[in-house]
């Protein structure tokens, strides 16, 4: 299909258009206009396209005449350019939640959405109108419209944040949503809510208040310290904290751990997760043999990823011992349970390197583990 997408530079351009790239099978033809694009491309573009996303808007501008010459007049430029050209494809315009309000923005808007709906009443064309609501996700510009950019950038670089009210509820969608709404009109013909407008489904549209959302943000932040990963359960969460990395600076993307290591190897926590766990890496030096205790509530699963071990268990009330011998060569998990002692040792002439899971993170002032010599 070929599609033409305005403002195609920005926020929702970029996503849209990585997405409409990926999907190779469809054969898109995506036609990219933006401010530098010239007049006569928009009129080729216009004659040519199958389908319009409208995304091109202005929410900041040094003088409020600019709203109106960005937010109604250039969509009407290419109005006019699709009726001189006797194209009806459908159209797919972007407008806000705050079209309602009395301000030069939401006058803008609400121009612009009318515009839309003579053009489609007039020509028989597909008039596809969102008012959306506060949107985030990787690429929204920070300082600008999207209170979830600017957090993200500035805790990610230790900057301060301003809440001015931090009760204040909120409704956010999340970008990945917002796009997958807006690629299905390509591929099926949908009616309007009732209030003549599009909607992405209820379950899509997040609460909160500031305070909670700069709190979740510092504690992403503060993970790197803790280990503790948020719970990825709650869609809200997953989505912010994936939207929170993006923000990160490339020359941080990497971060320390603390080694616990002597003579014998090393012992070094990855990261712990209240509802999953915890997760380690173990390195033990040739010959040497770790472990020889065992556990009354916690259970762990190792997974060799390099070098040969020996893992012996004995059932604490029995004599006899069980031998499993586990290597990079062929993964596979090995499962210690309670009321085993257990052991590992490193039979191979490199350092062995085991992955380390516990259905509860380590707590030093109860941690379940009592020595106990397998052999």
């Amino acid at each position: 299909m070929k599609i033409l997408v305005t403002g195609s530079s920005g926020f929702l351009g970029k996503n849209l258009i990585a997405r409409l790239e990926a999907q190779k099978e469809e054969n898109h033809i995506i036609y990219k206009y933006d401010v530098d694009t010239s007049k006569e491309h928009l009129n080729e573009y216009a004659k040519d396209c199958e389908f319009v996303f409208y995304f091109a808007a202005i929410h900041r501008p040094k003088k409020e005449e600019e709203f109106h010459q960005i937010n109604v007049l250039l969509f009407e430029d290419l109005i006019n350019l699709l009726e001189k050209n006797q194209n009806n494809c459908p159209i797919l315009y972007t407008s806000s939640i705050q079209a309602v309000q009395n301000t030069e923005y939401a006058k803008s808007k609400r121009e612009a959405e009318d515009l839309l709906k003579n053009h489609g009443e007039k020509t028989g064309s597909k008039a596809i109108i969102y008012r959306l609501t506060n949107t985030f996700g990787k690429w929204a510009a920070p300082n600008h419209h999207s209170v979830v950019a600017t957090f993200c950038n500035n805790i990610t670089r230790e900057l301060e944040i301003e809440i001015d009210n931090p009760g204040q509820p909120m409704n956010f969608y999340y970008i990945d949503d917002v796009i997958d709404s807006f690629i299905s009109h390509l591929y099926r013909d949908m009616a309007p809510a009732s209030d003549g407008f599009y909607h992405l489904d209820k379950k899509y549209l997040y609460t909160t208040t500031l305070k909670e959302l700069a709190d979740k943000l510092r504690a992403f932040h503060d993970s790197r310290l803790t280990l503790t990963l948020p719970d990825m359960a709650d869609s809200f969460t997953k989505k912010l904290y994936s939207t929170y990395l993006s923000y990160i600076p490339i020359h941080t993307f990497h971060y320390p751990l603390t080694m616990h290591a002597d003579d014998r190897g090393s012992f070094t926590e990855i990261f712990k997760t209240p509802e999953r766990g915890q997760f380690s890496v173990n390195v033990i030096k040739p010959g040497i043999k770790k472990g020889e205790h065992y556990h009354n509530t916690k259970c762990e699963k190792f997974l060799v990823v390099s070098g040969r071990a020996l893992i012996q268990f004995r059932k604490i009330d029995s004599e006899e011992i069980m031998n499993y011998y586990a290597s990079s060569e062929e993964l596979e998990v090995i499962d210690i349970p309670v009321g085993y002692t257990h052991n590992i040792m490193n039979i191979g002439e490199e350092d062995l390197v085991t992955l380390i899971w516990a259905n509860e993170v380590f707590n030093k002032e109860n941690p379940d583990t009592y020595p106990l010599p397998v052999e």
